[in-house]
């Protein structure tokens, strides 16, 4: 709150001290003087209220809190990444296992998956098989994790998503 701010000047407020004592209604002018004393602001904190609730405390110390608090929150927050593991219809038994394994690893991470299966060219005719491969793969990882839904054929590519069991 500014000194002389047309809105307030004159009005009563009900004032909160530094260290969280009701002071109780006074004159916005006689607030700043009791921050001033202080060597503190005076900060709205509720302006809706009958009569407004303004606090005596250091602003900038207030505005570094709220940006900390900010901070630890985003480092808090984990953002669901999701893993693709790339497969196709001619996939070498060495090749799905290492692809399989890696799978395993981003589960056990906590990573989500999604399995799926590319055609290229003439492979699409064999598209049996490329559902044989996929549902392979989730049973193989039915142990560390869970399937969201059955293997889907959209264009040239069949997927599947898969969360981390608990």
């Amino acid at each position: 709150m500014k000194k002389g701010s047309s809105s307030f000047s004159g009005k009563e407020v009900l004032l909160i001290g530094e260290d969280g004592e009701q002071i109780g209604k006074i004159t916005v002018d006689r607030a700043f003087e009791l921050a001033k004393e202080a060597g503190l602001d005076v900060v709205i904190v509720a302006d809706k209220a009958d009569p407004p609730v303004c606090r005596i405390l250091d602003y900038g110390r207030l505005r570094y809190d709220q940006k900390r608090k900010l901070k630890n929150q985003k480092k808090k927050q984990h953002a669901q990444k999701m893993k693709e593991i790339k497969f196709h219809v001619n996939v070498d038994k060495h090749d799905y296992e290492y692809k399989i394994n890696h799978a395993k690893e981003f589960l056990k991470k906590g990573y989500k998956i999604k399995l799926s299966l590319v055609f290229r060219g003439r492979e699409a005719a064999h598209k049996a098989i490329g559902f044989e491969i996929i549902e392979k793969a989730v049973l193989a990882l039915d142990e560390i994790g869970l399937s969201e839904n059955k293997p889907i054929l959209s264009g040239k590519t069949i997927s599947v998503s898969m969360n981390p069991s608990k």
